[in-house]
């Protein structure tokens, strides 16, 4: 039996040392210029969507990822091994071995960061849904076509063992990134919705990480904001629950007001920040 006592310091130091953060925007509000305020010698990005263009000039590692199979491949060298793996699965010693002897430089590149920064989360639910289309789960036992549901909960319990895998990473900050959509019911009715394949990995990803954030553009309103999301002038990260503009949002680490400005480094340090009293 591996079970011990975790003091309240070494709590406190671990948390200390990472986070794990979902951050959604409209497409083309700037959500991967972010990466231009964290540190580049500290941050790697997997780039998902060839979507780098922008932060062209950033002088950071980044590392393209083009299927799901080799998104889980850098997931496992990011967060380890996985001590209740299958033997034989993903993440799993022999996976994570296998990788190690395969992509030594690679290995020791991923030791050297403590933040990764995932662009985007949308096209990682694409690239699982590709992958999970020619698994043999994705037919049917009876007939031999294609079984669309099967698809779907292959994909939803393969992201979501990713995304819990990257969060459990020893002394990394895991920073998502994704598309927000507007969404209008036949009532008339705006919501705001992660962009994602499969609802039940969209459902389950704000379980998972410890903020969600919304990127989108406001207005100055007297001492405070308005959304704007098509006229706006100013960027703004949305990190509170209960907002007044109905954005998602949540702050598991309580130290961050409704809006902060789009810093993500700033925006760390005030996460990780040590209370006083």
């Amino acid at each position: 039996m591996a079970l011990r006592i975790v003091s309240a310091d070494e709590r406190l130091s671990a948390a200390g040392a990472k986070t794990t953060m979902a951050i959604f925007g409209p497409s083309g509000v700037g959500k991967t210029s972010l990466l231009k305020s964290l540190s580049p010698a500290e941050t790697l990005c997997i780039d998902l969507e060839a979507g780098m263009k922008s932060v062209q000039d950033w002088p950071g590692d980044s590392i393209p990822v083009r299927t799901f199979a080799d998104a889980l491949d850098i997931g496992c060298l990011v967060g380890g091994v996985n001590p209740s793996a299958d033997p034989s699965g993903f993440f799993s010693e022999a996976h994570y071995q296998h990788l190690r002897e395969s992509y030594p430089d690679l290995v020791q590149m991923i030791a050297g960061k403590r933040i990764i920064f995932v662009d985007s989360i949308t096209d990682l639910t694409r690239q699982a849904m590709a992958w999970a289309k020619t698994r043999p789960e994705a037919f049917s036992d009876k007939t031999g076509k294609p079984d669309t549901r099967g698809a779907y909960g292959l994909l939803a319990r393969e992201v979501i063992g990713l995304l819990k895998h990257l969060q459990h990473a020893q002394a990394k900050t895991v920073i998502f990134v994704g598309i927000l959509e507007r969404v209008t019911d036949e009532f008339n009715r705006t919501t705001w919705q992660p962009q994602m394949e499969g609802g039940k990995a969209g459902r389950e990803l704000p379980g998972i990480v410890d903020q969600v954030i919304t990127m989108s553009l406001f207005a100055r309103d007297g001492d405070g904001w308005r959304h704007e999301p098509e006229r706006g002038e100013d960027r703004r990260l949305v990190c509170r629950a209960g907002n007044p503009f109905g954005l998602p949002a949540k702050d598991r680490s309580g130290r961050l007001d409704v809006t902060e400005p789009p810093d993500l480094g700033a925006l760390l340090s005030k996460i990780n920040s040590t209370r006083k009293g």
